[in-house]
């Protein structure tokens, strides 16, 4: 037995209505069509958005959890970023274009959040009147009763100008000598140059400041029409260095008189003709700060290049300075120190944010109680410099002697008497060799007594001086 064939609608007999029921089934089909069409392509929106998220949290991902080979800087981070959120911010704005009440709805959510912009740029007004002033009903003329304001950020390209010096040649016709006077010509740093010193401080500040190269530069520049070449930018740069150099001679000059500078060292790579590919420099840099003791005197920083790292380096950059030098655990700073000050730093002054490093290194990563108890005997003097940050020099002298010094040396023997316990190659005992190897060059390195010796004064955030 076979099943019955499905019985078909009732159809209308009538051609005409046939026809309209046809079209309404075809336009109905079609508003379909435009239906699916719409979410599928709100599919593959939220399915790029996904994907562009995905890829951003394992870059965060790897950034905080991963080796420190594999961790992308934070500028190339920001790169990522910017990608990322660009990329959303694309597909959002496509949505807004198809969707009003979305759009509306952005726009007022934006208008809530955006602030205010500030109040020392100048402000173009426009006004924006109706064609018609006259009333529509009665054609009287009307008056303005309120307005509504709105304010957006422009900004006007770098505009270059021509500053033309005209220097007027006066002469007298009643005398028989010729006499011509003339407002002397107005020195320029580039003699025969065309750059004004502010010319020239633009490029420095865009080449130093904010890292744009001197050919992108000329790219930029002749894109306004202005045909500057690459190499008579690096002259421009090499002039200015010249002309500032005095400057930063008696900076530095200044900076050694202090009582107290840091200095550090760090890479960077450098042309190596010749060979086709770079060598390693060092940027030496010394620079006091100490605005968070209470100073007065505004921070500063020195740089000066060396091709190595040794110490004869070191020493030819300080100029036997004399006053406490704070550095890192580098052992290149050791061999400066002398205790009588005729010849070097009197003391070295070394960071407790190297010291608690190896510890908070093996307390977060395993069970060290060794460690933790070394963490926590640091966090006291933490809490101790936190509390007396910004009084004056005697006041924290005061508050150091009755309450750090103590602490102090209740740190040192403890950490002996844990070292004495350990394998000398653990990587616990190689933490607290590090301070106790460092803790001696202090002592030894101060030509002061114990009672004067202070702890350090910024201990969480740069190099500062043991007890």
């Amino acid at each position: 037995m076979t099943d019955a064939a499905p019985t078909p609608p009732d159809l209308p007999t009538d051609a005409a209505a046939l026809r309209a029921l046809v079209l309404a089934m075809m336009a109905e089909r079609d508003a379909l069509a435009v239906e699916r069409d719409a979410v599928i392509a709100e599919r593959d929106a939220l399915a790029v958005r996904a994907v562009r998220l995905e890829h951003l949290l394992r870059t965060l991902r790897r950034l905080h959890y991963g080796a420190k080979s594999e961790r992308l800087p934070d500028a190339q981070l920001q790169l990522g970023l910017e990608d990322t959120e660009a990329a959303i911010a694309k597909v959002e704005a496509e949505a807004e274009r198809t969707d009003p009440a979305l759009r509306q709805e952005r726009a007022a959510r934006r208008r809530a959040g955006r602030g205010k912009l500030p109040a020392h740029l100048p402000r173009i007004e426009v006004d924006l009147a109706p064609e018609a002033t006259t009333c529509p009903c009665c054609q009287a003329a009307m008056v303005v009763i309120g307005e509504d304001r709105a304010e957006r950020l422009d900004v006007i390209p770098a505009q270059f100008r021509v500053l033309v010096t005209r220097r007027p040649k006066l002469a007298c016709r009643a005398c028989s000598a010729v006499v011509v006077v003339q407002s002397p010509a107005p020195a320029r740093l580039i003699a025969g140059g065309i750059p004004t010193e502010a010319t020239v401080a633009h490029v420095l500040v865009a080449r130093y400041a904010d890292h744009l190269p001197l050919y992108r530069q000329a790219q930029i520049w002749t894109r306004q029409g202005v045909v500057i070449d690459r190499s008579t930018l690096a002259a421009w740069v090499g002039t200015a260095a010249a002309e500032l150099a005095p400057v930063v001679a008696r900076l530095k000059q200044i900076m050694l008189a202090s009582a107290r500078i840091f200095a550090d060292e760090t890479t960077v790579p450098v042309l190596d003709p010749g060979r086709g590919r770079t060598k390693t420099g060092y940027f030496w840099a010394i620079a006091p700060d100490d605005r968070p003791w209470g100073g007065t005197d505004p921070p500063a920083v020195v740089y000066t290049y060396a091709p190595g790292r040794g110490h004869a380096h070191g020493r030819a950059l300080l100029g036997g300075y004399r006053g406490i030098l704070q550095v890192d655990g580098y052992a290149g700073y050791k061999k400066l120190a002398d205790p009588t000050g005729r010849t070097g730093p009197s003391a070295l002054a070394f960071c407790w944010s190297h010291v608690r490093r190896g510890f908070y290194d093996l307390a977060k990563t395993r069970a060290a109680p060794i460690a933790t108890e070394a963490l926590e005997r640091i966090a006291a003097l933490y809490r101790i410099e936190a509390e007396i940050r910004g009084l004056s020099a005697a006041e924290r002298h005061v508050h150091r002697q009755h309450r750090s010094a103590s602490l102090v040396a209740d740190l040192g023997v403890w950490l002996k008497a844990q070292h004495a316990k350990l394998f000398a190659r653990g990587p616990t005992a190689e933490a607290i060799g590090y301070a106790l190897n460092h803790w001696g060059t202090a002592w030894s390195a101060s030509s002061t007594t114990a009672a004067s010796r202070s702890i350090p004064t910024r201990s969480s955030e740069a190099c500062a001086r043991w007890l």
